[in-house]
């Protein structure tokens, strides 16, 4: 088999349809754009969203709030959580936390909030962590390393 012998499989391609090529191509004079309007003027279609002169539907509905593009959306796990996944003396990274279930993605970071009670310690590797958490980790002997 050669290059200039490969062809499409049978049926899989389709001549294009040509259009304005007189009256016997069956998509002569008007082109399938019918008479006269808006739609058959050449470079007069209408852009998305388009109601006819009515004020589009974007513009209707009210508008409320601000989505901020810049921010860090942070993964977050209480120290409750941790206490119940890991053993004492064990050490949470942010890998161990999705291995476990606790966290899904690490988005941005993870942050330890400090929700619950620390009865272990661990030593607890994040991106951040709340004044609680902290205090709930150093409290049971533990450590806090920020990545």
């Amino acid at each position: 088999m050669k290059l200039h012998e490969l062809s499409p499989a049978a049926g899989s391609t389709k001549e294009r349809k040509r259009i304005g090529r007189g009256p016997a191509s069956g998509q002569g004079k008007t082109a399938g754009k019918g008479h006269k309007g808006q739609k058959a003027r050449a470079g007069r279609g209408m852009r998305a969203g388009f109601e006819g002169g009515q004020m589009p539907l974007q513009r209707r509905i009210p508008k409320r709030g601000f989505n901020n593009i810049f921010a860090t959306e942070m993964a977050i796990v209480n120290v409750a959580a941790l206490d119940k996944a890991y053993e004492a003396g064990a050490t949470v990274t942010v890998d161990s936390l999705i291995e476990k279930g606790l966290v899904k993605k690490a988005l941005d970071g993870v942050k330890v909030l400090g929700h619950g009670e620390l009865t272990k310690a661990l030593t607890v590797q994040a991106n951040a962590f709340s004044e609680s958490a902290k205090q709930k980790i150093e409290a049971a002997g533990g450590k806090t390393e920020v990545l």
